[in-house]
């Protein structure tokens, strides 16, 4: 099962008097992630490079900011993909000391940075949400609202026409079960809407 990090964590290596300050964070999309890359650049200006690697379902992405090819930014992607991470950022600074490290250097150097953050992190396990849609009776309101806090659902959207419409999200291994106790609960009045 995919994890995500509970929040951001750092290392800070020097190889060759070159420092590599690495970030692993939680995000949500790439979006994001560019704005957090930007905002690196802000803080550190006097930086050579600042790659990263984004995992975060089809907005995934691995930039080597000017490092020869490949041995930035897909280095970093690969110890999120091994660490089995979901919407997690990788940033690494790069303070040019004046000695060149070569490709494998600069791979060693990158992968480096990211596991080392990685050692203090505290990954939360990702569960899929499933989002449920219903018509009700006005009777049954109250009924429903008391079970979906019980059952520490969200109620997203409801609306109030001949009938209450709600959409309900929840942890996806709890849907089935939510929707047999409240169909049992109903006695059968309230319509699943699939999709």
């Amino acid at each position: 099962m995919s994890s995500t990090l509970a929040s951001p964590v750092h290392s800070d290596l020097t190889i060759k008097k070159s420092r590599f300050l690495g970030c692993v964070e939680p995000m949500p999309d790439r979006s994001a992630a560019q704005q957090r890359v930007l905002e690196l650049w802000r803080q550190h200006p006097g930086a050579t490079h600042v790659c990263w690697a984004l995992l975060a379902g089809g907005q995934s992405a691995a930039v080597d900011d000017g490092e020869p090819s490949g041995t930035a930014g897909r280095p970093m992607l690969e110890v999120l993909r091994h660490q089995d991470l979901e919407g997690v950022l990788a940033t690494v600074v790069r303070y040019y000391g004046g000695m060149n490290l070569g490709a494998g250097g600069l791979v060693r150097a990158y992968t480096d940075a990211v596991a080392q953050a990685l050692l203090s992190a505290v990954k939360v396990p990702l569960t899929r949400v499933r989002t449920l849609r219903c018509t009700l009776p006005y009777s049954l309101e109250g009924l429903v609202r008391r079970e979906i806090d019980a059952a520490r659902a969200t109620l997203e959207e409801v609306a109030h026409g001949s009938v209450v419409a709600m959409a309900i999200r929840l942890p996806e291994p709890d849907a089935p079960r939510f929707v047999a106790r409240l169909n049992d609960a109903s006695q059968g009045r309230i319509g699943w809407i699939e999709g």
